[in-house]
């Protein structure tokens, strides 16, 4: 098993593109999904040819042009901070297609990846079309941006959604798992989250842990940090005075989010 917790690094891809995080399969023990977060100076650009992989790239935060065989589409993200809480641009691109990304400003762009070998165009999911939802109740809530949802039938893999949880609240709570190709009652989908956290000296906690607890890690979660998981429940708790953005990428057999919650703690659910 690998390690799940990837701390942020700092490798210079080119001329004013940094890349802060890149989980894949040979990195971890993820068969589906992959990860990189790119951060880039204005004015410069990234490039690559997808074989086997779709892709979405979220605009975290700052603005781009993106060049997909040679089509361009002007002009996405929407803010400065991923703590203005509000929706941003994204755009899938499917497999075999090759892209670049061009800066308008400084930039940092999330890359979601699944492997898949389905055709298809690419699509702008803008920010105004993205679904908001509110999740949880007592220290248990969260505000959710639906990005790439399972009734969103672009895709042949990929999920993507970012979510927002407060000072002092739990995420991903009761603790719950996707980790059986079961339906109805569960799908398998392996899974990256990746952290921000302001003030950005905080830190975070996440648990990754099975029934039998052959897999059972606890990791302090720093800023632009990330955890991979590939099996398991997988809670989240923000202490007091900081306040966490995570995004997440899910993809497996059968794209459908169909999650089994703990039986230890799925009483919390039921209190009034």
């Amino acid at each position: 098993m690998a390690e799940l917790l990837y701390k942020k690094q700092n490798s210079i891809i080119t001329d004013g593109v940094t890349l802060v995080q890149d989980l894949n399969s040979s990195n971890s023990d993820l068969e589906y999904v992959q990860f990189k977060l790119i951060e880039m100076e204005e004015g410069s650009s990234f490039q690559e040819s997808l074989s086997n992989t779709e892709l979405c790239a979220v605009i975290l935060t700052g603005n781009v042009d993106v060049v997909i065989d040679g089509e361009t589409y002007s002009s996405l993200g929407t803010r400065e901070s991923v703590f203005e809480k509000k929706p941003t641009d994204s755009i899938y691109i499917p497999s075999s297609k090759e892209y670049q990304i061009r800066a308008g400003k400084n930039v940092r762009v999330a890359l979601c990846y699944a492997v898949s070998n389905a055709g298809g165009e690419p699509a702008v999911i803008s920010a105004d079309t993205i679904e908001k939802e509110r999740r949880g109740k007592y220290s248990n809530k969260r505000h959710v941006h639906n990005i790439l949802p399972d009734n969103m039938n672009i895709p042949e893999k990929l999920l993507v959604v970012e979510v927002y949880t407060d000072s002092g609240n739990f995420s991903s709570y009761p603790p719950h798992k996707h980790d059986r190709d079961n339906l109805p009652e569960e799908s398998m989908l392996e899974e990256t989250y990746y952290h921000e956290i302001n003030p950005q000296q905080g830190f975070v906690f996440q648990r990754v842990y099975t029934d039998d607890r052959s897999l059972d890690e606890t990791m302090a979660v720093e800023h632009q940090n990330s955890v991979a998981v590939p099996k398991g429940y997988h809670p989240v708790g923000v202490p007091d005075g900081y306040d966490l953005y995570y995004l997440n990428v899910m993809a497996g057999p059968k794209r459908k989010w169909k999650f089994h919650n703990d039986k230890d703690h799925e009483w919390i659910l039921e209190r009034d």
